[in-house]
């Protein structure tokens, strides 16, 4: 099975180029924002808690400033109802409950109940902001009762080599459903319906477990090979392959979109699906609802894009890909400092190999410091991060509410402001055509000639750790355009922005700065009076 797993790879990445590539689809937005730069937010952190409303509330009253940040989409925590009271969601006990039964001791999730989201996800369409719904497909947790099966261990480091004979064991895989009482869905979970599990109730031992049955296939082979096949993450590993399971979860996907006001997905692990069936699930939506626009975009969290590849071209321009790459890049440039070279910061991303399939990101909950991911970007370097994903033009941003919203985890008040003057900066001025300057391993440079009706914006980052011998300040010679010939630039970023200016001359050429360790965003003088 490995072999037959590594040709299928082989074959898929070898065949990538023998097709046309789809480009990503446009985001649906809200008529007379059609011209504006899309944005999006992560509407959460790991420990996300609001000290008087509940989540969905908070983000109902943030919907407004959201909007006039230039935010154009908003990703949700799971929505459904997860094994203990205060789950992120990502334990996953049913998907039809989004708030609305009293079950695992609670009538509301984590975030709050059915009633708050529909009404917060209403005003958000209301602003413009499309909502993507985080569906958590790959398993299952706190089951109602266990029962008794067949099951054979294997290796956790290749689940292709079992380590022991078949034995009965007995597992926690029966969901009943009972606080919902069949409502919206009657389907009723059993381990027919899982491949493994690593928990044996019986002899109360942890391992990975390969359910073994005449129903059932093994793993499915439509996953990543890492560890052999990575089919099992963890908790109770769902059989896609059941025509049971597709049944309720296609149904799913339709219900939840049809009764959130939701605009698309965002699917957790990716890698441990089976990938025909994920590629079904997205077709069958759009095709069911009429929703030729939906948005999808999708975790394979891996750092190496020649692994994320094949996947980009199995989804054949269904979804858009969060760049795990370039975020690395960014993590290892904060860790390394001046000894990074910044002209390799784009090198092995999504962002530079097939920017219509990337979302850019700097942080998110899984990145956070203590999580199992952990890849912090240093605040060092998080400013610079996030002024390339927000201002350079190729790739859909995706903004971490850890970074920009005060919170106990993770939040920096400097880079929030940094942040917020970023934003700004991409809604009012990140357009047009782009030249680089990355000819300096500590500084880096981009120019964004601008459009008809904006004139764009010079940019400028650093990673140096002191000052130059002969200067306080780095400085790129660059070119804005010759319909930005003979005008006046202006810092963006600092306390006093307009103090210091920068002339262009009558071919459009400029010498920009900005301090060593920091950026600088230079626009033209007579926009900020606009």
């Amino acid at each position: 099975m490995m072999f037959s797993d590594t040709l299928i790879r082989l074959w898929e990445s070898l065949t990538f180029w023998r097709y046309p590539q789809p480009a990503l689809p446009r985001m649906r937005l809200k008529p007379g924002r059609g011209d504006q730069n899309a944005l999006m937010v992560q509407f959460f952190t790991w420990e996300a808690t609001h000290p008087q409303l509940s989540w969905w509330r908070h983000f109902e009253a943030e919907v407004p400033n959201l909007a006039a940040m230039g935010v154009t989409q908003v990703w949700l925590p799971p929505p459904n109802k997860a094994m203990r009271k205060q789950g992120q969601g990502y334990d996953a006990y049913d998907l039809w409950d989004l708030g609305e039964f009293y079950q695992k001791g609670t009538i509301a999730t984590r975030w709050g109940t059915k009633e708050e989201l529909v009404r917060a996800i209403a005003a958000a369409n209301a602003h413009g902001i499309d909502v993507l719904i985080d569906a958590v497909l790959n398993h299952k947790l706190g089951a109602d009762r266990p029962e008794k099966f067949m099951a054979t261990p294997v290796d956790p480091n290749n689940r292709l080599k079992d380590i022991g004979p078949p034995k009965e064991i007995e597992g926690w895989t029966a969901f009943d459903f009972d606080g919902r009482a069949e409502k919206y869905s009657s389907f009723k979970w059993t381990y027919e319906h899982f491949t493994g599990l690593d928990w044996d109730h019986r002899t109360r031992t942890k391992g990975i477990y390969r359910i073994t049955s005449e129903k059932h296939e093994g793993w499915s082979k439509w996953v990543d090979s890492e560890n052999g096949n990575y089919d099992y993450l963890l908790g109770i590993d769902i059989d896609h392959r059941h025509p049971e399971v597709r049944k309720d979860l296609l149904a799913w996907g339709n219900w939840v979109l049809q009764t959130t006001g939701g605009a698309g997905f965002r699917f957790d692990a990716i890698k441990h699906m089976d990938r025909r069936f994920l590629l079904h699930f997205i077709k069958h939506v759009r095709e069911t609802l009429g929703r030729d626009d939906l948005f999808s975009v999708v975790e394979y969290w891996s750092e190496e894009l020649e692994l994320i590849k094949p996947y980009i071209r199995v989804f054949e321009g269904l979804v858009a890909f969060f760049d795990v790459p370039l975020h690395y890049n960014f993590h290892n440039a904060s860790k390394a400092g001046s000894r990074y070279d910044l002209r390799r910061i784009l090198d092995g991303s999504i962002l530079k190999f097939r920017p219509g399939d990337a979302v850019t990101f700097v942080d998110n909950h899984d990145t956070q410091i203590g999580q199992t991911l952990e890849s912090w970007v240093g605040d060092n370097f998080k400013l610079q991060a996030y002024a390339i994903i927000l201002l350079y033009g190729q790739g859909q941003p995706c903004v971490f509410y850890g970074d920009l919203y005060p919170n106990e985890e993770c939040y920096d008040p400097q880079v929030s402001d940094g942040l917020k003057r970023l934003m700004e900066a991409r809604k009012n001025f990140a357009y047009g055509d782009r030249s680089d300057y990355f000819h300096d391993a500590n500084c880096i440079g981009f120019v964004r000639k601008g459009d008809s009706a904006r004139p764009g914006c010079a940019v400028l980052i650093s990673n140096a750790e002191s000052p130059k011998e002969d200067t306080a300040q780095h400085t790129i010679r660059m070119n804005v355009g010759s319909a930005n010939a003979n005008t006046t630039y202006v810092a963006y970023l600092g306390s006093s922005p307009s103090s210091v200016v920068v002339q262009a001359d009558a071919h459009g050429w400029a010498s920009f700065t900005c301090p060593p360790g920091g950026l600088q965003v230079w626009v033209r003088e007579d926009t900020l009076s606009r």
